[in-house]
This record gives C-alpha cells, structure tokens and sequence, in this order.
C-alpha cells in the first residue's frame, strides 16, 4: 500500500530561489534502480515540464535506504542516479549539461524521530535531479510597462518588480538579499515623493479552484496578502509614509508566465505620479 502511494506521489520537487534550482525527487521500490512505466512517464513529464532553454546544469544524486552494507548501497544508488540520467538524455536532455552523477549510499534514519519508519525508508530510496538555472532579469523578459528601478517620470500603471524580493514555497518571510534590495527601494521612494503606489503580492503552483495560497507559518490561506503586508512594513519602517501606499494580494491570478520562481513575488503598483508624465 505504502508504494502504491509512492507511485502516484513519487514526482515531486522543491524550489530555492536564492540559487535558483528546482530539486525533482524519483522514489524507487527495495533493492530495485530499473524504473517502472509509470515512474517513466513521471520523466517524461518532468522534461516537458522545466524550461529547457534556461538549464544551466544538472546534478544527479542517487540515495539508498538505511539497510545493507554501505559498499553495496553505493553501488545500488550510482545505479538509480545512472538510470535517471539516461533516461533524461533518451528524453532530450543534453549529456554535457549533467555535470555531477554521483551515489550517495545510505541515508540513516533517527529512529526516535520517525514516526513511521517503513515509509521514511521509502522516501529515502530516490534519485534527486537538481536543475540549476540561468538567472533572468526583469529586462530579459521585456514586459511592457514592467520596471526593475523607480523612475522619477514614472507613469499610473507602471509595475515594479523586486528581483530579488522572491519567497521560499508557502513563506511570506523576506530573505537577507530582498531587505537589500528593499533598502534600496525605500532610497528611491524617499527621493521621489510625489509617487503613491500599491504593494502587490503573488503566489505560484496553487490549483486554479484555489485563487490563494496557505501560510504555512500561520496555517491560514492568505499567503500573497501576507507576502504584500511584510514589504509594507518593511518599507514603512524605512520612513515611507503610509499615505503613499497600500497593500494587496492578488494571489496566482497574475502569473509572469515563466516559471514558479519568478511568481512567488511582490510587485509595486504605481497609482500616482505628480510629475509631467514622460513622452511616448
């Protein structure tokens, strides 16, 4: 039952946007590396899914229960790595962009930790394929009316991305890069006073039965609010008058298009500029 379940979890992954990488995780039966058709089609889907023209690399690293001899489990996990690894290049993937293929052996379990012991095993007989991307400005995807810096001449509509205010998957917490460049922000506001903007929060990957997104600090479905309200206050700690902004969620009803990383952001609206609007 335990890997009839696994089956149908077994494609999963995790995004860290600081470096840029999504980790897909392919979960094997005991003592097996030969994928079955449905973790092959799980594959299959992984490649049509990621944006390949934006790969930098990718590493593949195979894992193995806690059980057995630790030279045969690294046998066994180079084996799963391999396996992964030709399959990705049968799908398309171009071998020179693997640059790491290595067996890992053994994951030890605390077993005073483990509340279920034979499923934390399951999970740790797997395969993880990191895939590092190549990093995109706002400019590279030259959206209209789409900014990175606060311009004096900046008209009602302008949108301004923070490129480097991006979350972790169900946090609204800002990270040390986005308070510098918050910072910086902040520099930019206090200089051009006339401006009123709204501080608008994304979320990504949610169902589209589901407009937001849960916290998971505060368990409750309003992370795109809560992720707008942090810059808020940020920015409002920083000397910004709360009569030039406000704040809102918009949840994944305004997706960029071009991945999950860039969607878990925060935007500034600009509402208002009492300044000669600039020449068309």
């Amino acid at each position: 039952m335990k890997w009839l379940l696994l089956i149908a979890t077994f494609f999963s992954f995790e995004l860290s946007y600081a470096q840029e990488e999504e980790i897909y995780s392919i979960f094997f039966e005991f003592d097996k590396f030969s994928l079955k058709e449905e973790q092959a089609e799980g594959v299959l889907a992984f490649v049509q899914k990621i944006d390949t023209a934006r790969i930098e690399s990718i590493q593949i690293y195979g894992y193995c229960d806690d059980r057995g001899k630790d030279e045969y489990n690294f046998v066994l996990s180079t084996n799963r790595a391999t396996t992964v690894k030709n399959k990705l290049i049968e799908r398309g993937i171009k071998s020179k962009i693997i640059i790491t293929l290595e067996g890992k052996g053994r994951i030890m379990l605390d077993e005073d930790l483990q509340t279920d012991i034979p499923e934390a095993r399951s999970k740790n007989r797997r395969v993880d394929v990191v895939v590092n991307y190549k990093s995109i400005t706002i400019e590279n995807l030259k959206i209209p009316g789409v900014y990175s810096t606060i311009r004096k001449d900046a008209v009602k509509g302008d949108r301004i991305y923070l490129e480097k205010v991006l979350f972790e998957r169900g946090s609204s917490q800002l990270r040390v890069q986005a308070k510098k460049e918050l910072d910086n922000i902040a520099l930019q506001l206090l200089k051009f006073k006339n401006i009123q903007f709204e501080v608008q929060g994304h979320v990504c990957c949610t169902p589209t039965y589901h407009r937001e997104a849960v916290d998971r600090e505060t368990k409750k479905r309003e992370l795109s609010v809560n992720r707008a309200k942090r810059v808020y206050n940020y920015l409002f700690k920083k000397g910004i008058s709360d009569a030039r902004m406000t704040y809102r969620g918009y949840g994944n009803t305004q997706s960029l298009k071009q991945g999950g990383a860039l969607d878990r952001r925060v935007e500034l609206l600009i509402l208002k500029n009492d300044v000669p609007p600039r020449k068309k």
